[in-house]
């Protein structure tokens, strides 16, 4: 698993706000299941260089501030500025996310089947122009 920095390519490309279209962001009360997780998927085939394990002050200090960015000077027109107020929220209450490149819709349902067996947050997918959940 791999560190997170927000990359470019991670934001909207109108507004800014966080927006890494083929992944899913998901969030899970508890540290070790988010890692637990992770692990998980590596052990599942998934590669570690698409998978990023995002401790709650990281989704403050980087994820958080996107939406600031984006709301002005209007605010943003779609779903994901409520999305990234969602995770502060859960961030806020110390919520770890888990950040992990699904391509299409078997590799989003694959990640599901493991990400169920623990509890869980908030899971969402983000494709092009679309914010699913999952």
């Amino acid at each position: 698993m791999k560190n997170f920095v927000l990359e470019p390519h991670m934001r909207a490309t109108f507004g800014g706000a966080f927006y890494p279209s083929g992944y899913s962001m998901v969030m899970f009360p508890s540290a070790e299941d988010a890692n637990r997780i992770g692990h998980l998927l590596i052990d599942k085939g998934v590669s570690g260089d698409e998978i990023y394990l995002i401790p709650s002050q990281t989704v403050l200090d980087e994820i958080t501030p996107t939406v600031k960015e984006s709301d002005d000077p209007l605010p943003s027109a779609g779903t994901d500025a409520a999305t990234v107020r969602a995770y502060t929220k859960l961030a806020r209450e110390g919520h770890t996310g888990l950040l992990v490149k699904t391509k299409n819709e078997e590799a989003a349902s694959r990640l599901m089947e493991v990400v169920r067996t623990v509890p869980y947050s908030i899971a969402q997918r983000y494709r092009t122009l679309v914010i699913e959940d999952l």
